[in-house]
């Protein structure tokens, strides 16, 4: 599973931290990883630096193997609780996309990934 991260020009992110959120989208979705071609993190900040409420966005993309891509969006006043909002979005996005593949093909009971 490829994990991009993007930011705006409003946002400025050390390779530190650009690792540390790598790190937490791919645990977060390891579930799912090896039905994951590729992860994108998208974030902007609406109020282009001015403080205010939930003005940081994060858009997360997923592209699920043999399915279309997946968005979720979630605004925060951080980054991380940002991300953090999009990630778990994301997880019940993909609980629901592979349950509903479990369904339709009789797959197992762990929503269509197959136990490791």
């Amino acid at each position: 599973m490829q994990i991009i991260v993007n930011t705006d020009h409003n946002i400025t992110l050390t390779e530190e931290s650009i690792g540390a959120m790598e790190s937490e989208v791919e645990a977060a979705l390891a579930h799912y990883g090896s039905h994951l071609t590729r992860v994108e993190v998208h974030l902007s900040d609406g109020s282009a630096g001015r403080s205010t409420q939930d003005d940081i966005r994060c858009r997360l993309e997923v592209r699920p193997e043999g399915y279309q891509e997946e968005f979720v969006t979630d605004n925060a006043s951080t980054v991380d609780e940002a991300l953090s909002g999009a990630v778990r979005k994301m997880r019940h996005v993909l609980d629901t996309t592979f349950g509903r593949r479990d369904q339709h093909k009789g797959g197992t009971s762990m929503g269509g990934i197959e136990p490791r």
